[in-house]
């Protein structure tokens, strides 16, 4: 999108399903996707913004879920994601120490369209999640303001840059350059064409070990690379997977708990120190805020056909990473510190695949 090189214009395609037209989780209709980007001098930080669509969300909120692979994070708003099973503000994605920030502005902007919250009904439940973007960005000087976050909100649409770029911005992943990736793929249920799409914010995996369509690209890379340094498997990754299909919240997070395998196929095991969180929502049943009937009808997807759905959203994931992968540039951050990119090994890979 926007006029990056994504991983299947080397000749890289991942899994065997139709993609969506964009090949986005923008495919599934109504979800927009905005950054806000921060550089210069230490600073390499950012704000991603996700609306799961274009109504009012608090109003009518979207069946959800939420996994955890490995729980080394500070994600916010899970827990009463948990318990009803909806989402009713926008996902938001910055550094590990913005979280407060990035929420602290979801509420406002929340407040500002619904006068009603914390006065005539109950107050809003965001979802903020981070990773941690330490080495390239000087993480305590709090960058990341109210104002950043309304700024990636208010940029939101269909289309959006992948890579280093709003909180993908100071990202490693693989010890390569990380960041925002996406992906999404097309099922046929029934007589009816669905979409499942998947955002990535990647942040985590050792160099040596990063697989690409099965080819141990980080072996390579690693026997190019002048520097030998082989970290520990740690970081994060934030998963948002949004779908079209009618799905219950424990069907969606039937779904959410599959892409620990696309994950897989790119080459982390999930180490110790990697907070790897999946964030899901289909947008075919939505549930209203103020509902006047007693009984309202909710549809399932028939479970014998789940497994196209679980086979989805693991390409979306391994290609999302990708994607994050080969989008990112090399980036000069705080101290000095230089993570480089996969375009600069892509050639070798392909030549050796």
């Amino acid at each position: 999108m926007k006029g990056q090189k994504r991983i299947r214009d080397y000749g890289i395609r991942i899994g065997s399903m139709e993609t969506g037209r964009l090949n986005s989780i923008t495919d599934v209709q109504g979800v927009h996707v905005g950054h806000c980007t921060l550089q210069g001098d230490d600073i390499n930080t950012g704000v991603t913004a996700i609306k799961p669509h274009q109504g009012n969300l608090f109003r009518e909120k979207v069946t959800a879920a939420s996994y955890v692979i490995n729980g080394f994070g500070k994600t916010m708003g899970t827990i009463q994601l948990e318990e009803l099973g909806t989402i009713e503000a926008p996902i938001v994605l910055t550094n590990t120490l913005s979280v407060g920030t990035a929420h602290q502005a979801v509420v406002r902007y929340m407040l500002q369209q619904n006068e009603d919250i914390g006065d005539t009904t109950g107050t809003v439940n965001p979802i903020v999640c981070e990773c941690n973007d330490g080495y390239l960005n000087d993480i305590r000087g709090l960058h990341v303001k109210d104002e950043h976050v309304l700024q990636a909100l208010e940029a939101a649409g269909e289309e959006f840059l992948e890579g280093a770029v709003g909180a993908g911005t100071g990202m490693t992943c693989y010890g390569l350059k990380g960041g925002i990736g996406t992906a999404s793929r097309r099922i046929l249920l029934g007589t009816e064409a669905y979409t499942i799409g998947v955002l990535v914010l990647s942040n985590f995996g050792r160099k040596n070990d990063l697989t690409i369509d099965g080819f141990k690209a980080g072996q390579l890379i690693y026997r190019l690379d002048k520097e030998k340094e082989l970290s520990s498997d740690k970081g994060s990754v934030i998963i948002v997977l949004g779908a079209d299909i009618p799905m219950t919240h424990r069907q969606l997070k039937r779904v959410c708990k599959r892409t620990a395998a696309g994950l897989s196929r790119t080459g982390t095991h999930f180490g110790n120190g990697s907070g790897d969180i999946v964030i899901g929502f289909t947008t075919a049943n939505k549930v209203k805020h103020y509902e006047a009937e007693s009984f309202i009808g909710i549809r399932a997807l028939n479970e014998k056909r789940i497994d196209e759905v679980f086979r989805a959203a693991i390409e979306c994931t391994e290609e999302a990473v990708l994607n994050s992968l080969i989008c990112a540039d090399t980036t000069k951050g705080r101290s000095g510190h230089v993570i480089h990119s996969l375009k600069e090994y892509i050639s070798e890979i392909a030549l050796n695949k």
